[in-house]
Formats: structure tokens, C-alpha cells, sequence
């Protein structure tokens, strides 16, 4: 990962998004460009490369979570873009969205619904993406630095634009056990159908 002066100066290194069991989700809003850099080898640090010595590339992805481990955790969590599932998982939420790409303010949901058939070690982790592009207010919000939204003003009436979020559809069907009933709302039927394949659910 590409570390900044900033990031350098201030300390804002983020924690590793972490995916322990099936139906775990990170969600969160997108808080910075998201930035394409080498994979490492695990406990060493190594730069992985192709056997053709092409690097292997990742695109580190830093959202808003809700998440606190301790008193100085501000909930920043870096999902790291790698491998087929979740990258296909990932591009395939993007272009649903109507997105040219994922972008700051947007929010990003990541969950982990199975594991794939191993052809060597452990088997892969499958997973499924849903984005929601941002909002000017959502934007307004992350350029203020998280306090109250800077008001839009109408140019017509001089009165203050109110930016909604949209409301997630309710579901017809309830989410799995353990699943967030937001992100479960969310997902369309062919991600609800691959979740409950997943988990050993009647589809």
C-alpha cells in the first residue's frame, strides 16, 4: 500500500478489513482514492510477483466502519482487492451502481458467503459486493470532515436542498442468521440465492 506524507506525518495507517466466517460484512464509506499496489507475502512483506515478474497488483479500498477494537480504533478499515471472487464481487457492484469506478463517499459492502474449491493450499474465499454511489450530501459530508453536511443552496428558492439517502427495498424474505438485515436488503436476489448456497439454506 501506498503510504502518503500525510499519512506518514499523522498516523492514519488503517486496520486490515478481516473476514473470519461465512456471512461476515464490512460496510462503510469510501474515505479516501482508492490506490492500486503490490501484494506481499504474508509474515515476510516479500512483493509477490507473476512467474513472468509482472507484480501482482491489489487495489486497497479505505471505508468507515463502525468497527472499534480500542479507545484510539477510528473505525477505518482497508479491504484489499485481490483475487478473483472478490474482485469480480467488487467490479460487478460497481457497474450495477452505474459508477465509472468506486469513488470517496461512496459505501461499500464486502461479504464473505463460502469457500471456493481448493486446487492447492486452503481453499479460496467467495464473496459477493454491493456499492452505493454517493450523494452530495454524502460528499459534502466527508469534505467537512464528518460533522454536519455543508447545506446546499437552491439557486431558485435560496432555500437549503435536502440530499436523502435512498431507502433500501424491504426484503420479502429474512436474512440469514448472523447477516445484517441492512446489507442483506441490499443484495439482489442472485447474491441472496448464493449466500443461502453458502450457508446450506433452502433457496
Amino acid at each position: 500500500m501506498t503510504i502518503t506524507a500525510q499519512d506518514f506525518l499523522m498516523g492514519t495507517g488503517s486496520k486490515t478489513a478481516k473476514f473470519p466466517t461465512v456471512g461476515t460484512s464490512v460496510t462503510g464509506q469510501i474515505v479516501r482514492e482508492p490506490e492500486v499496489g503490490q501484494q506481499t507475502e504474508f509474515g515476510t512483506g516479500k512483493p509477490l510477483t507473476w512467474d513472468d515478474g509482472r507484480p501482482r497488483l491489489q487495489l486497497i479500498v479505505q471505508v468507515q466502519t463502525t468497527a472499534r477494537e480500542d479507545a484510539e480504533d477510528d473505525g477505518v478499515r482497508s479491504i484489499y482487492v485481490k483475487g478473483k471472487s472478490l474482485t469480480n464481487a467488487v467490479r460487478d457492484a460497481v457497474r450495477k451502481s452505474g459508477a465509472p469506478g468506486l469513488e470517496v463517499g461512496g459505501t461499500l459492502t464486502v461479504t464473505y458467503i463460502g469457500d471456493g474449491k481448493a486446487d492447492r493450499g486452503m481453499p479460496p474465499k467467495l464473496y459477493t459486493a454491493t456499492y452505493t454511489r454517493p450523494t452530495a450530501g454524502a460528499v459534502n459530508e466527508f469534505l467537512n470532515g464528518g460533522n454536519e453536511p455543508v447545506p446546499v443552496v437552491s439557486t431558485a428558492t435560496g432555500q437549503p436542498v435536502v440530499h436523502q439517502q435512498p431507502v433500501p427495498t424491504a426484503s420479502v424474505d429474512a436474512p440469514p442468521a448472523g447477516m445484517d438485515p441492512a446489507v442483506w436488503a441490499q443484495m439482489d436476489t442472485d447474491q441472496r440465492a448464493k449466500v443461502r448456497a453458502a450457508l446450506g439454506l433452502a433457496q
